[in-house]
């Protein structure tokens, strides 16, 4: 691998643990308001990213790079006050990740790209559970509005911030 490829998809891997860092702390704010039907869900998705997490910090250093930290606290998009607006925060985490894994698809080859694809799936599966319906290109924010809307976009004011 080039020095620039190798730059490119430390960036990109980065970036995902990044997300995954934000969507750890996410997921603490929506299982403390999602309520007891959803709670085991909000706790799976949980485990699902602290183990994302995980391996991109592995990955990032065999590649010889310093893991990035997590933030003490991250910036919500809007407030978290109920069940409903936990399930919405839910959706947002699932595609903000799910954005920087398709970055990560993009830079990466091999069984890193197979993973990356992996996890934008898992991601992109967990967001429609969330949000109840699908999106057309799930980590295409300028394409990923909900189908049979226009216009819309899942995309991140910050790719680190939930």
């Amino acid at each position: 691998m080039s020095d620039e490829a190798r730059a490119g998809v430390l960036k990109a891997l980065q970036a995902a643990l990044a997300a995954e860092h934000a969507a750890v702390y996410g997921y603490g704010v929506v299982g403390g308001r999602v309520g007891a039907q959803r709670l085991a869900e909000a706790r799976a998705a949980y485990d699902a990213h602290r183990s994302g997490r995980d391996a991109l910090a592995r990955e990032v250093r065999d590649l010889g790079g310093e893991p990035v930290a997590a933030s003490a606290a991250y910036a919500l998009p809007f407030a978290v006050s109920d069940a409903a607006t936990a399930v919405r925060l839910a959706a947002e985490l699932e595609d903000r990740v799910a954005d920087v894994y398709s970055d990560l698809v993009r830079a990466s080859s091999g069984t890193r790209r197979g993973s990356a694809a992996g996890a934008l799936r898992e991601a992109a599966v967990r967001a429609v559970r969330w949000r109840g319906e699908s999106v057309a290109f799930p980590g295409l924010a300028e394409r990923s509005a909900p189908l049979g809307q226009a216009g819309g976009s899942a995309s991140p004011t910050a790719s680190a911030t939930p």
